[in-house]
């Protein structure tokens, strides 16, 4: 039997060799120095075979003859001692698979796996609003919950709670979102059903929104601006009606918001327009295309020495707020059914996203909207300028392309 003095006074040779300390158990050195406790074991059937303990001095020598020990036993049971070790390696593989798969098929992980799948081309503030409903009303109630076992009942207490708060809206938003992401789990073999559409009538019904007519087919648009450059040469037509009527398309703003445009907020020569806005009593910035400014310019002569664009009957008053509708009635649109002053915003934000593809963000800034940015700003009337006033020109000149056919 080997003891620690002698197996520290080996040393290499040019061949590697073995000491033997008995019972199979020997220490093989090799040609560059290296110690490693081997172990030779027959089986009742098939050749020898070598079982590799492990390096000394890692492996101590009271170690490796334990180690012995337990393997002689192994084989005294019939059982092979590299097979066995192969199997347990191959189950400790198995078991963290498995551990693995379970953490990738909990919702929380299925929903973040499905927002990098979709988010791409997604306007960033539309993504933002996806991720934060999910973390704040989601992932707190089933987020760590396996997405093969997600039910009806716990979906629909999750979206119960966000309707106990008074968000209606954002209840049925929540839904559609969590539907997705099952929809996503299926497409991946991680889950067999969506629990929602089980939800069909639970929530209460959201509340009715009243939108305000617009054409969004280039094709009506074209006829609606055609009819407008007609409607100046009709009789008695007053160019300062014509001329609001001719800008509301080119600056999209709210219609109250033009009609009240005063000569001291316009800038032609920086080609810009800045006002507060009535809704949200912010400062915006209107970036004025080269045709609104010629439009501004002729307008100018006639009202320019006075308070308002387009005065009204009297010089102390701006027009009314609907006259831009009844200019569209007298052109013979329908002011309930097909367009009002207050459409030419939805026929700017629906073409110039779907047919011009300008960046919702950008839009939604133009339009005034109420645009949260990651430092909680509601409205910066100078973010996005650069990229605005491109837009404005952009859309001006598309405008131009409609009108001509």
């Amino acid at each position: 039997m080997l003891t620690v003095a002698e197996i520290k006074a080996y040393r290499p040779k040019d061949k590697p060799y073995k000491i033997l300390d008995g019972k199979g158990l020997y220490l093989h050195v090799s040609v560059a120095g290296g110690k490693a406790w081997h172990y030779r074991y027959e089986l009742p059937v098939g050749n020898g075979k070598t079982f590799v303990i492990g390096a000394y001095p890692d492996v101590s020598l009271e170690t490796a003859r334990n180690e012995r020990a337990r393997l002689r036993q192994l084989v005294k049971e019939g059982i092979d001692p590299v097979a066995a070790r192969r199997d347990d390696r191959q189950a400790r593989i198995e078991a963290a698979k498995a551990v693995e798969a379970a953490a990738a098929s909990i919702f929380e992980a299925v929903a973040m796996e499905w927002i990098e799948q979709w988010s791409p081309g997604k306007a960033a503030s539309h993504v933002r609003n996806v991720r934060a409903r999910l973390e704040n009303y989601v992932f707190p109630a089933m987020g760590k919950r396996p997405v093969s076992e997600i039910t009806a009942p716990e979906v629909l207490r999750a979206l119960q709670r966000i309707q106990a708060q008074g968000f209606i809206e954002n209840a049925h938003r929540v839904k559609v979102i969590i539907s997705q992401v099952m929809r996503y789990a299926i497409a991946t073999g991680r889950a067999e059903r969506d629990p929602c559409p089980d939800l069909k009538g639970s929530l209460q019904p959201t509340p009715q929104t009243k939108h305000m007519p617009a054409f969004t087919d280039p094709a009506d648009v074209a006829r609606l601006l055609q009819e407008i450059d007609a409607y100046r040469n009709r009789p008695k037509v007053s160019v300062v009606t014509w001329a609001a009527l001719a800008l509301t398309p080119l600056l999209f703003v709210r219609p109250g918001e033009l009609q009240a445009a005063r000569w001291q907020d316009i800038d032609l020569e920086r080609a810009e327009w800045k006002y507060t806005v009535s809704k949200t009593k912010t400062e915006h910035l209107v970036p004025l295309a080269a045709q609104a400014v010629a439009i501004l310019r002729e307008l100018k002569e006639l009202t320019g020495g006075g308070e308002w664009l387009f005065p009204g009957r009297s010089a102390s008053r701006h027009i009314s707020n609907g006259a831009i509708n009844r200019a569209l009635q007298t052109m013979g649109f329908d002011t309930k059914n097909e367009i009002t002053g207050h459409g030419f915003r939805a026929i700017a934000r629906t073409l110039l996203a779907e047919r011009l593809e300008f960046d919702p963000l950008v839009i939604e800034h133009q339009l005034a909207h109420k645009v949260p940015d990651t430092l909680g700003n509601a409205y910066n009337r100078t973010k996005y300028i650069s990229q605005r006033r491109a837009m404005m020109q952009a859309w001006a000149d598309y405008l131009d392309g409609l009108r001509e056919g």
